[in-house]
């Protein structure tokens, strides 16, 4: 298989920190992609129509797209304990964490979009603060959150890597005030899948 893939996205870096979890790396040729809604991938356009990564390309051709979907993918490749529970409230709470990082995410680059890559004259500033404030929202909701303390799943994986792309961008920051949340995060970090997997790189516009 092969994982169209970019070193700053916290997306990709989801999919990969789950294929070394479960054992799946070393099928998988992970090669590096630039995209940009600014400059056009014609190699990442070609395997899906939104231009983006990841990508994971099957040895049969089919393309997978996003991430989410890749990862449901990798997850029933292997034989170890699955990462997305297969029904019941632990799945239910494993995606719910999924989409609360995914969230993240988003409104992290949002942010980034205000402050850094939109031209200073058409920058927003109400819409930052806006996303700055979801930030600060989802950042409390996951110092109560229950799923943290589970056994490992990918809720916990794509929080993981959402929130060192956070900090990888110096957005705004979620330690302060949350020392469960800052805790399970430190620990996680030190994680083989994590230390395999850097965030490196700019978005080139």
């Amino acid at each position: 298989m092969k994982l169209l893939y970019q070193t700053h996205s916290p997306y990709a870096r989801q999919v990969l920190v789950l294929a070394h979890e479960v054992g799946l790396v070393d099928r998988i040729e992970v090669v590096h992609h630039e995209t940009s809604p600014t400059r056009r991938n014609e190699a990442v356009f070609a395997v899906n129509p939104l231009g983006k990564v990841p990508v994971l390309i099957l040895d049969d051709g089919l393309a997978l797209f996003d991430s989410g979907v890749i990862c449901d993918y990798l997850d029933r490749l292997h034989g170890g304990m699955p990462l997305i529970p297969p029904a019941g409230t632990a799945r239910s709470q494993a995606l719910r964490l999924q989409a609360v990082a995914h969230g993240i995410s988003d409104a992290g680059g949002a942010v980034r979009q205000e402050t850094e890559r939109r031209p200073p004259p058409y920058r927003y500033p109400a819409m930052r603060d806006g996303q700055i404030r979801k930030l600060v929202a989802a950042y409390d909701f996951l110092e109560q959150e229950p799923a943290l303390d589970d056994p490992l799943h990918i809720g916990q994986i794509a929080l993981a890597t959402a929130l060192s792309w956070i900090e990888f961008r110096n957005l705004a920051g979620f330690r302060d005030g949350r020392p469960r949340l800052r805790s399970w995060y430190e620990r996680f970090a030190e994680r083989f899948s994590m230390l395999a997997t850097p965030l490196a790189g700019e978005v080139m516009d």
